[in-house]
């Protein structure tokens, strides 16, 4: 194995970070602070400080590496992700857990920002789908492997965190294998202030920032507020977690076929068939919740459908965008995922309140279908002025 390909591997394991962090975080404290009788609107609102911690430090992240590189930038977020874990143990109050959620959510996206940038920015133009595919699938294990230690509160709640903590610093440890590295410098256009580049990154690419923002609320929505709902339904916390992990099993298992899939089809057709068959998979799971099996089916098999949303995002976005703006195009990429992972737990929570008796995977399935609605309309614009171009 050479050295690109060994840089490759490590980032791909440091990414995975992100996915657990986030995977183990909100359910599991959905849980407690269901069980500690927090109110469903509250504990959504709580799950958004991860979020509010990435659209804090995105206007600030993309000179630092520029001019710094992703090196720096991945040791300094994967440092406050597994810190912040540990923290979260020694005094247990929403305050203060909206504040280690924050300063996680501001890790991650330094992690997310850093990695997938370097990895767009080298990987060949024939296999940038299979690489972000393999990227979505690092951050997937990861995810679908933190609700796993929900069920370990059962002994201590103190025992997530710790060992959380301690497989992120194991992971994070590989950055220093790696040498550091910069991105493509700017020119025309491109070099003038930063709001100059998200208009033009804006303008080129953004039907690629809708999937995703949709995988941000479907994450967050899923994973923040989903145990709430299911406890209500009289689920246990072992259902939600199996339901949760095979969501992101699904995902694992048609990251790479989809990204694949992608470079052959082009990016916009694998994500509107997606996007359709996740609609339909939440609705029948919205039909079926008496059976705990039919509702993990579903989950497992729209996780398969939707679950690679984010990466395809992503490489749609470099399709669409010229490289030397792929750092700012990956930073709209990361602010969407966080706005959409910011209105899911807001938007959710009342939904609990305000539709009690109505199916939360309606919700689900409603944003789905209206995203994929957005993406029929600009398919039949854009080959109208194509059409009238020609």
């Amino acid at each position: 194995m050479n050295y690109e390909q060994r840089k490759f591997w490590i980032l791909v394991i440091i990414v995975s970070i992100s996915g657990f962090s986030q995977g183990m975080l909100m359910p599991l404290i959905s849980v407690i602070f269901e069980t500690d009788g927090v109110s469903s609107a509250l504990n959504g609102l709580n799950a958004t400080g991860i979020y509010i911690g990435t659209l804090l430090i995105s206007p600030f992240i993309e000179q630092p590496l520029r001019k710094y590189g992703y090196k720096p930038v991945i040791i300094t977020g994967g440092a406050l992700v597994f810190v912040s874990l540990f923290l979260f143990p020694f005094w247990k109050s929403v305050i203060f857990w909206f504040i280690l959620r924050m300063l996680i959510g501001i890790g991650d996206h330094a992690l997310h920002f850093s990695t997938q940038t370097w990895i767009t920015s080298d990987a060949e133009k024939g296999n940038i789908g299979k690489s972000m595919s393999i990227y979505g699938l690092s951050f997937g294990i990861g995810f679908a492997v933190g609700p796993l230690f929900v069920p370990l509160i059962e002994f201590s709640e103190v025992l997530p965190f710790v060992i959380s903590s301690a497989l992120c610093l194991t992971a994070w440890s590989l950055v220093f294998l790696v040498k550091n590295d910069k991105p493509e410098a700017l020119t025309g256009d491109a070099n003038k202030s930063g709001w100059s580049r998200y208009r033009l990154a804006f303008k080129y690419g953004w039907i690629a920032f809708l999937p995703p923002f949709t995988y941000g609320f479907l994450e967050s929505s899923l994973n923040a507020l989903f145990p709430v709902y299911a406890l209500r339904m009289d689920f246990g916390v072992s259902f939600v977690s199996i339901s949760l992990a095979a969501f992101s099993i699904g995902a694992i298992i048609t990251q790479i076929p989809l990204g694949m899939l992608g470079d052959r089809i082009g990016r916009s057709n694998v994500i509107m068939g997606g996007l359709l068959l996740g609609t339909i998979l939440f609705f029948i799971g919205s039909q079926l919740e008496h059976s705990a099996t039919a509702v993990t089916v579903s989950f497992a098999l729209a996780g398969m459908s939707v679950g690679s949303l984010f990466s395809m995002g992503i490489t749609y976005m470099t399709d669409l965008t010229p490289k030397e703006l792929l750092p700012t195009g990956n930073l709209l990429c990361g602010i969407f995922f966080s706005l959409g992972s910011l209105s899911g737990p807001i938007f959710g929570g009342y939904y609990l309140q305000v539709a009690q008796g109505i199916s939360f995977l309606l919700l689900i399935a409603g944003v789905l279908f209206a995203v994929l609605c957005t993406n029929v309309f600009y398919r039949k614009a854009s080959s109208k002025k194509f059409a009238a171009g020609r």
